[in-house]
């Protein structure tokens, strides 16, 4: 389980250091950062599969990730310089976990801009793998200063493989001694899944027939509804599912219809002569059943982040949300970001709430004193 997750330098995350639950719900108002927070996890996870730098460059490069407010904002742990001042344009990005904590720090790229194709591409200058809840010096057995690298094995040595400007330690590192440790750090930050706004028009993926197999995960635009479902059944590891359709819609129940391999989902409910298929459903009923497969899957990854889950849900359906999210928290990890007050309200007794408030000086956690940030460490340059 993630305990603690750390951003520097991102977009309104002048220097926000959070703490994490089982289950943690995370609230505010409009433009404190929120959105930020969740694209900032998905950064993150996308430097466990060598994708950081690409994400960064398609958002504009650093110059566009970094915060556009004041160069100096007042946080709880100090005054932090930003992208303008007299210190390094960095970007940071970090969590811990109850077995090894990774963080990395991203700046600007030594190329010459006039005769570089890749001016956008932002480089990476530290990284570090380590056990426990930061990252200080006993702790620490990976670690990078821009090419070079270094292992502590057990006393630290210095490798002779050398990493380019791309190049991560959880992807390129070759050092027989380090490779379990980071293949496992980056083999579970690959399995983290992020849900954000399923779509549910008439064109939506999730509308039309899908070849099926087994599939143990939701996909980022829920074509494989059905067959995340089929698996779930077939594990026998449905009554959860079935569980949450009947707390929503009473008196239904979610069927497979498989014809030469290709699945589809179906829905029958009271009243009705015959069962509907996803081409049928309504966006909420539709977007409820998406979600219901990303948050029950038969074997459940080690961590789920949803975005706004209750967007184009009708109210009534916020209670049954409610019980589908404590329901998948007490399977594997949830992070829940939200706008809804009644959600929020009815998942209070389920796990921790963070509220995110921002006054023009980027976004922080309300109430969150010296005492109770988590403790973090930056490496320097």
């Amino acid at each position: 389980m993630l305990t603690t997750f750390a951003v520097s330098g991102y977009r309104s995350l002048v220097d926000l250091i959070v703490p994490l639950d089982r289950l943690t719900v995370v609230s505010g108002a409009n433009g404190t950062g929120k959105s930020n927070l969740y694209r900032a996890m998905r950064l993150l996870a996308a430097a466990g599969e060598g994708r950081i730098i690409g994400s960064i460059a398609r958002e504009g490069g650093l110059a566009s990730a970094l915060w556009a407010g004041p160069k100096v904002a007042r946080r709880t742990a100090g005054p932090v310089s930003v992208g303008g001042s007299q210190h390094p344009v960095s970007l940071r990005l970090g969590f811990s976990s109850e077995e090894f904590g990774y963080l990395t720090d991203l700046g600007l790229p030594q190329v010459d801009t006039g005769r570089s194709f890749f001016v956008q591409d932002p480089e990476v200058k530290r990284e570090q793998v380590f056990v426990g809840p930061f990252a200080r010096p006993a702790s620490v057995i990976v670690d990078r200063t821009r090419s070079s690298v270094r292992v502590r094995d057990p006393e630290w040595r210095m490798l002779a493989q050398t990493l380019g400007p791309g190049q991560s330690v959880l992807l390129d590192l070759e050092d027989a001694a380090a490779l379990p440790d980071t293949l496992r750090l980056r083999h579970r930050m690959a399995q983290w899944r992020f849900y954000d706004h399923f779509r549910t028009d008439r064109e939506a993926p999730s509308r039309a027939p899908q070849v099926g197999t087994r599939t143990r995960w939701l996909s980022d635009d829920g074509a494989d509804l059905a067959a995340v479902w089929a698996t779930a059944i077939e594990a026998d590891q449905h009554r959860d599912l079935a569980a949450a359709v009947g707390d929503a819609f009473p008196g239904s129940q979610v069927s497979i219809d498989v014809s030469a391999g290709v699945f589809r989902l179906m829905l029958s409910q009271p009243g009705l002569l015959r069962p509907l298929s996803t081409a049928e459903l309504s966006d909420g009923t539709l977007r409820y059943l998406l979600l219901c497969a990303a948050l029950l899957p038969s074997d459940p990854p080690p961590l789920i982040v949803v975005n706004e889950p209750e967007a184009s849900l009708h109210e009534s359906l916020i209670l049954p949300l409610a019980s589908l999210i404590a329901t998948a928290a007490k399977r594997t990890q949830v992070i829940v970001v939200t706008h809804s007050s009644v959600l929020r309200r009815a998942l209070e007794g389920a796990g921790s709430s963070i509220e995110l408030v921002s006054e023009g000086l980027g976004t922080e956690v309300a109430g969150q004193g010296l005492l109770d940030v988590p403790r973090w460490e930056w490496p320097k340059r």
